[in-house]
């Protein structure tokens, strides 16, 4: 398989980064060391090229958002111009996760953030209701036309200022702004989001002006970060990871991943997501936070017990760089899904002690 390459990637190479495969891309995972890129974001501001994820572009208007509607368990309806759905999904007709996304309303058309291992999935999912419905709406994938970089971390208005999108400070958070002027060309998308628990704004741009402005902001002091940090983050957060913490087996109720509007109805896996909820569920998604003194690092596929008795599995696990212990979650029975329980994770065969913790893992 030929992997695909960030537009970015020469930028990279000069920054010395280390890079490794990841959902069909080449992409840089560390440049220095993922622990000090991840503290960097919690203490000043890191910046990302995400420019594997996918961008996928709905045109038509009223059509686009009845299309929409029916695809998604989020009300979309209220979501108004220049505003961000926050996490929403994809559902099948079991009500198990194709992916979980993020919308854009920009007025006349919308735009889907999909994670990168799902983009060809999504575009079929959609091309396959367009057609079965009729539906009057534009679809296009604009993934390889534009790179996505996300600059987080408490620094990150100030550096937002120096390069010249001032702007975008007045963004609330899941609120953007298209086509503003930096001071290295044209942008078409600047949000205010992000995926690691910190303040700072995602920045969509032409290859051209984003390696301008991706070396810009190392240069004004953001620390280049790549995947791994970008994984220790998200975990500490508690934020699910397509193919780990959630797949098409998995329900959002499984999952506590709260993506759907209760009230609205007719979208597809809206009648299995009703029966879920009405029935319960035999598994729970909780964070698991190992003991201070303990070194191993709990890993996906890891059991849970509680005295010897399997409860669950760890669906991801690494170490926390801001917490100094190994973190994670895990899918446990739902009878012993009590937040504070003492727990072991088998690690290689032994033991460790732990306990079950609510989201997010890192408390601020």
């Amino acid at each position: 398989m030929v992997l695909k390459k960030s537009p970015l990637h020469e930028v990279h190479v000069e920054l010395k980064a280390s890079f490794e495969e990841f959902a069909g891309w080449y992409m840089p995972i560390t440049y220095t060391s993922g622990i000090r890129e991840h503290l960097a974001v919690r203490e000043k501001a890191g910046v990302f090229d995400v420019s594997h994820m996918g961008r996928i572009k709905i045109s038509g208007g009223d059509d686009a958002l009845v299309f929409l509607q029916k695809l998604v368990p989020k009300e979309l309806s209220k979501i108004g111009p220049g505003s961000m759905s926050g996490p929403t999904a994809f559902l099948n007709e079991n009500a198990g996760f194709k992916d979980d996304v993020m919308l854009y309303n920009s007025g006349s058309e919308w735009y889907i953030v999909c994670n990168a291992v799902n983009r060809e999935k999504i575009l079929d999912w959609l091309n396959k209701w367009k057609t079965e419905w009729g539906a009057n709406v534009g679809i296009e994938d604009i993934t390889f036309d534009i790179v996505m970089m996300a600059l987080q971390g408490p620094s990150s208005s100030e550096l937002m200022e120096k390069i010249g999108l001032s702007k975008a400070l007045e963004l609330k958070m899941m609120q953007f702004h298209r086509n503003l002027e930096s001071s290295y060309g044209k942008v078409f998308l600047v949000s205010r989001s992000g995926w690691t628990g910190e303040d700072g704004f995602e920045i969509w741009a032409s290859p051209e002006v984003g390696a301008k402005i991706f070396k810009a902001l190392v240069e004004y002091g953001a620390t280049p970060a790549g995947l791994a940090a970008r994984d220790t983050l998200r975990l500490e957060m508690g934020f699910v990871l397509y193919g780990h913490d959630i797949d098409e087996n998995t329900t959002p109720v499984e999952a506590r991943y709260w993506v759907w509007t209760p009230g609205k109805t007719g979208y597809i896996g809206y009648e299995a997501l009703r029966e879920v909820l009405r029935k319960g569920v035999d598994r729970i998604r909780v964070g698991v936070k190992m003991k201070k003194k303990v070194k191993a690092i709990p890993r996906g596929g890891d059991l849970v017990t509680v005295e010897g008795e399997v409860i669950g599995k760890i669906s991801s696990g690494n170490y926390s760089p801001t917490m100094k212990r190994g973190i994670g979650m895990a899918y446990v029975d739902s009878k012993h899904a009590l937040i504070g329980l003492e727990i072991e994770a088998n690690i290689r065969g032994r033991g460790y002690p732990g306990k079950l913790v609510d989201f997010p893992i890192l408390k601020k």
